[in-house]
């Protein structure tokens, strides 16, 4: 009897939470875990009370063709990261790990290289998380060192003209 690994059991359960979401492009499920607990879970999905882009069977940054990664401030949804450390207490995130998955929303697979945005980046420093770990198959996942998103700060990175 071969046993899930620790990481494993913590992505499978992220990938449940996936399952909630409302958004028509991409489903995304965070938990957050701290000493073998789990403290919080997150999907992404429009604010509380806002209709959800599945309830009005369109997304607007589709209708625009607007490509992965840009203009998020036309999507109705809240990311998964942050619905997960908006339900929890800043005590019970410091040194914990977020555990992230991705699944296209069209097909039903899993979306593998995914990572978190820049302003869900700032909200997992903040909050004291120390490693997110991100599945990219059913059984392989990258851990990243939160750590590396202040050394190597993708804000600085020019893109801005600066």
């Amino acid at each position: 009897m071969s046993r899930v690994t620790k990481h494993n059991y913590y992505l499978d359960i992220a990938q449940t939470v996936a399952e909630r979401c409302t958004c028509l492009r991409k489903k995304y499920g965070s938990i957050i875990v701290k000493d073998d607990v789990i403290v919080s879970t997150g999907y992404n999905g429009a604010p509380r009370g806002r209709q959800n882009c599945s309830d009005l069977n369109y997304c607007m940054r589709d209708r625009l063709n607007i490509p992965r990664g840009e203009r998020y401030e036309l999507c109705r949804s809240v990311h998964s990261e942050a619905n997960a450390i908006i339900a929890a207490a800043r005590e019970r995130m410091l040194g914990a790990t977020l555990y992230m998955v991705c699944v296209d929303a069209k097909s039903g697979e899993l979306v593998s290289g995914t990572t978190s945005c820049m302003m869900c980046k700032r909200m997992v420093i903040n909050a004291g998380i120390s490693q997110v770990i991100v599945r990219d198959d059913a059984e392989n996942f990258r851990i990243i060192d939160v750590q590396s998103w202040i050394d190597d700060d993708d804000s600085l990175s020019g893109i801005f003209g600066y």
